[in-house]
């Protein structure tokens, strides 16, 4: 009983450990907004903008800064001697100082300072003009987040168009490998009947020989499309950021669409909805904000502040001392300007060619827009044309079927009708998974 308990919970451990994992295209989205790494740098780097507004900001705020020193020379800094001796005692006549006949004695006298000392200072400053630099920096800040939030934007409509098209080049290997295994049970039921007839002598071995040709090669397709099936599975783990394993099932229905007609928009109402054209503006926008910055170095620059000092020598019987100010400070460029009004100027002038750029690559954005949606029309032109060309092949395949049958044609024909049913299926379903790409891609060059 022991080893049978044993044996079923390897069994159970087994299955789970190989337990089966259904992805959809929807989960497979999310996984790679999740755990793709250019998405991951991305919203990094917009965190970082986050911090680098918020540093902006504290220079509205007061610079304060403080220092101390402290210090111990071997010998006094500085040193004096007084020399002693008589010195008159004043009695209050001016008269008699000349003629003074009373003194004190004053003893000679050594005087050294410095010898240690300690300093202190603090300093609180406030700026209240600097030519709008403050203002304008943080105004590029604000500008950094909103470019950096657009670029993540791109970055995830890079990586969706990409796990998209990945996602669906599995299922359409997939189902191309339905279509072989039809094709191949096709074959098999067609070499039983070749055989009996072969053994009946009705029909010549060359006969078997061309199904037992037709049926290695098809083993071969058979092998490189799960070959393929495996690479592109592996390819979607990574863009998705998730562990690769046969066991990975993908839940995709080619047949599932709309027309065209229901995605179609108008360019103008969907042109400000663009990431890459929101990008356009900032850069413009940017431009302006470097020549006023620019302009800002040759602004007066206005600020007060104060300071304190204290000074303590660390001598018996002295205090330390403390000292204080309030200040103004005003600084005029005066010889910047010389060239400064050229190079502003010459800003200028890029401003304007910042606005000519915009306006040339909103152009192309139209055009890729255009595009997309010719696409898009191009694939569903494509796709109803395959579809009735199946019909016409598998329409064919049926008389070619009960020609043969009725021994109207040889063998080969058969053969021929049938690869070329199986060509066309293999046709339509990579043109749905065409579809189903151009979807998507006109769904974000017109900012959906």
């Amino acid at each position: 009983m022991q080893r049978i308990i044993i044996v079923m919970l390897m069994l159970v451990i087994s299955l789970y450990g190989h337990a089966q994992t259904n992805l959809t295209l929807e989960k497979s989205k999310l996984l790679a907004l999740q755990n793709n790494s250019n998405v991951k740098n991305s919203d990094l780097d917009l965190q970082a903008a986050h911090e680098i507004k918020k540093n902006a900001l504290t220079n509205y705020f007061p610079n304060v800064s403080a220092s101390a020193l402290a210090m111990k020379a071997i010998d006094p800094l500085l040193e004096a001697h007084v020399d002693g001796g008589n010195l008159p005692v004043y009695d209050g006549n001016p008269a008699n100082l000349g003629s003074a006949t009373q003194f004190a004695y004053m003893p000679s006298a050594d005087i050294s300072m410095l010898n240690q000392i300690a300093v202190g200072n603090l300093t609180i400053e406030q700026p209240l003009y600097a030519g709008g630099k403050i203002r304008t920096g943080n105004d590029f800040s604000k500008l950094n987040i909103t470019v950096k939030e657009n670029q993540l934007k791109l970055s995830e409509n890079e990586v969706l168009l990409t796990t998209e098209r990945e996602f669906w080049q599995v299922i359409t290997i997939q189902e191309k490998q339905k279509t072989l295994d039809n094709y191949i049970e096709f074959l098999d039921t067609l070499y039983v009947q070749v055989n009996n007839a072969y053994q009946n002598g009705l029909v010549i071995k060359n006969d078997l020989l061309k199904i037992s040709i037709k049926q290695s090669e098809l083993q071969v397709n058979k092998t490189q499309l799960k070959n393929g099936w495996k690479i592109a599975l592996m390819q979607l783990c990574q863009t998705i950021g998730i562990e690769y394993s046969p066991e990975i099932v993908l839940e995709g229905n080619l047949d599932d669409y709309s027309v065209p007609e229901t995605y179609f928009v108008h360019n103008d109402e969907v042109m400000s909805n663009r990431a890459e054209y929101r990008l356009l503006e900032n850069s413009v926008t940017a431009s302006k904000l470097q020549t006023k910055m620019k302009k800002g170095d040759y602004m007066p620059s206005v600020g007060v502040g104060v300071a304190g000092v204290y000074t303590d020598q660390f001598e018996d019987n002295v205090d330390g001392s403390f000292n204080g100010m309030a200040y103004a400070s005003v600084s005029i460029p005066i010889s910047d300007w010389w060239g400064g009004k050229h190079k502003l100027r010459e800003m200028k002038f890029r401003e304007e060619m910042s606005q000519n750029s915009m306006e040339d690559k909103k152009g192309m954005l139209n055009v890729q827009m255009v595009k997309g949606w010719t696409d898009l029309k191009e694939a569903n032109d494509k796709l109803h044309l395959i579809e009735e060309t199946l019909e016409q092949t598998t329409e064919n395949l049926k008389v070619n079927q009960d020609s043969y049958n009725n021994g109207l044609i040889q063998l080969s024909d058969l053969l021929e009708a049938r690869a070329l049913k199986a060509e066309t299926e293999d046709k339509l379903i990579e043109v749905k998974s065409q579809y189903k790409v151009a979807v998507t891609n006109y769904l974000q060059v017109t900012g959906r």
